[in-house]
Formats: structure tokens, C-alpha cells, sequence
């Protein structure tokens, strides 16, 4: 299935990115992840592939700091490609690796002209441990 030359572009700036990055259509769909997110996710893009909403926000056993299980509502990515509007949240995730990990993520959505939809971005990182 092809692309929007938008989506194409941002996979492409994407790949030079140190931060890691997860792309998906309007449909929900990820169509990409970089090699900066390929570590805190546990899993080489080539090897997961394009994941349907169902299975990305599922696939990680996102946590909230309580260790208790996340609606995906409540997701950045989500609450982007829904709301139409950036969001950010700390959770915890298990990694497709087995390892947990406690990820900072900020989303926004991606618009065209006259506001079509193409999709989301979220932004993450690992999250360091607070100290008092």
C-alpha cells in the first residue's frame, strides 16, 4: 500500500533522528519506528514490521507508575491521532525484549492541507529514574 509523500518524508527524516520516533497512518496503523526507538521497544523495525492499532497498543504491556495497566485512551499516540491535538504521558512499558522500561512520550498529529489526516508521530525517550 502506498504512502502519502508526507508519511514518506517524515520516515525519512526520521532515520536520522538520535531520538526515537513511532509513526502511524490515520487508520492507527504503525507504518514505521527508527533505530534510536528499535532500542527502547526491544525489536529491529525489519523484524516487527507494520503493526495494526490492535497490536501496538497491545504488544507492550503499557503500565502506569502504579504498575497498573494503561488505557490505550491514555496513550500520547492516541490521544493524538483522536483529539487531533499533541499530548505527552510517563508510563512503563515491556519491551518486545522482555524488559521493562519507564518512557516519556509526546505526540502530535499529522495534517495536510485541508486538514486530512496522515497519521500521528510520537517522540520518546527513557525515562530517568527521579532522585530526592
Amino acid at each position: 500500500m502506498s504512502q502519502p509523500i508526507e508519511l514518506i518524508l517524515v520516515r525519512h527524516l526520521a532515520g536520522g533522528l538520535a531520538i526515537p520516533l513511532f509513526l502511524v497512518d490515520p487508520d492507527g496503523t504503525m507504518v514505521f519506528y527508527n533505530e534510536a526507538a528499535e532500542r527502547v521497544l526491544g525489536r529491529r523495525y525489519d523484524e516487527a514490521g507494520e503493526m495494526p492499532f490492535v497490536e501496538w497498543t497491545t504488544a507492550f504491556a503499557v503500565r502506569d507508575e502504579a504498575g497498573k495497566p494503561l488505557d490505550i485512551n491514555q496513550l500520547p499516540l492516541v490521544r493524538a491521532l483522536r483529539a487531533r491535538r499533541p499530548a505527552h504521558h510517563r508510563f512503563e512499558i515491556t519491551g518486545l525484549d522482555g524488559a521493562r522500561r519507564t518512557i516519556e512520550v509526546s505526540a502530535f498529529p499529522l495534517e495536510a492541507e485541508g486538514h486530512r489526516m496522515l497519521g500521528a508521530v510520537a517522540l520518546f525517550w527513557e525515562s530517568e529514574a527521579e532522585t530526592d
